[in-house]
């Protein structure tokens, strides 16, 4: 299974790739940074991508139905959903003019939460094909 730096490198080989972070999205601190980082501040281009993966994960109008379109136990109030406490939002993505920014919440064995963030040239990227590498990428991640 492949640790940060691995993924970050190959999250490179992407078409368009411009950028690539592994973050904590509850504190904002990056675990790995690859590429190119908008203003040329790492923590604070880290502390801003969290907070909008914080945002999305949080919400409730974000969170999965259950069997038939039902409401989860976290849009019912309980604690946690039905995905056992897991982010139910599987990825975002944000488009602009010129870019696409992608960010994807890994599944990890401790009590945290964890995205994988890869910024693209609309140009030259694939978003749909982005969306699938990472997926995959993702899966493969190695968090120790």
């Amino acid at each position: 299974m492949p640790g940060i730096d691995e993924c970050l490198l190959e999250a490179m080989t992407v078409n368009g790739a411009r950028g690539a972070a592994v973050i904590e999205w509850t504190s904002g601190l990056a675990l790995g940074m690859v590429g190119e980082v908008r203003d040329e501040d790492p923590e604070a281009t880290a502390a801003e991508t969290a907070e909008l993966a914080r945002m999305a994960a949080e919400q409730r109008a974000f969170a999965a139905l259950g069997p038939g379109g039902t409401k989860s136990d976290a849009e019912s109030g309980a604690d946690g959903d039905d995905m056992g406490g897991e982010p139910a939002v599987e990825d975002v993505i944000v488009t602009t003019r010129t870019c696409y920014h992608l960010l994807r919440f890994v599944d990890t064995a401790f009590d945290s939460g964890v995205f994988f963030y890869l910024w693209l040239d609309r140009r030259e990227g694939n978003l749909a094909l982005a969306r699938m590498r990472l997926r995959d990428m993702c899966g493969r991640l190695a968090l120790i």
